[in-house]
């Protein structure tokens, strides 16, 4: 179907027919479904809810928690960690994973603080060792797959990213051997 241009008028965005075969979003089982307070603070990370977005602003969220009639609410990525509910998990592996382990849990942690800087809800539940692999589990798909190319591009390797069929969750692989 031919989509004419006219000036002035505002853009549409088309349904999921028209996005050439990709897969609608999953839906995020921790945001609810009936809506939220207009304006509320998470008590665990202090993050800011606002416009219908989570947002970090420290200073805003000090003064905000002293406004009495302001919402108390535990924000998606709290309620994930808590309830140990994991959205994206990263498996690192290989040799060479372990002679530079504190460089690669650096990166890591790094990719979290600036994901995290633009999207409160993008964190990590864990990081550890289990066996020969390095396991890290996400609040969010998209931050375990940036993880996976992250680590990627910094220090090559073998890397595979499979998503689930309904894309509710995400598995990253990374190897390298020395």
């Amino acid at each position: 179907m031919k989509r004419d241009f006219i000036p002035g008028q505002s853009v549409h965005k088309f349904g999921i027919g028209d996005k050439q075969g990709r897969v609608e979003r999953s839906e995020d089982p921790f945001i609810p479904k009936e809506g939220m307070p207009e304006t509320a603070v998470c008590p665990d990370c202090h993050a800011i809810y606002e416009n219908k977005r989570w947002r970090i602003d420290k200073e805003v969220a000090d003064k905000r928690k002293k406004d009495e009639g302001l919402a108390s609410v535990l924000c998606p990525a709290c309620r994930k960690i808590a309830g140990d509910y994991a959205e994206g998990i990263v498996t690192l592996r290989g040799t060479f994973l372990w002679k530079h382990e504190e460089q690669i849990r650096n990166l890591i942690r790094h990719e979290e603080a600036k994901a995290r800087g633009k999207n409160p809800l993008q964190r990590i539940i864990s990081m550890e060792r289990e066996g020969d692999d390095l396991v890290i589990r996400t609040t969010e798909q998209k931050l375990a797959e940036h993880f996976g190319r992250a680590v990627h591009k910094a220090q090559q390797g073998e890397l595979q990213v499979s998503w689930d069929q309904d894309h509710a969750r995400c598995r990253v692989f990374w190897e390298r051997e020395e």
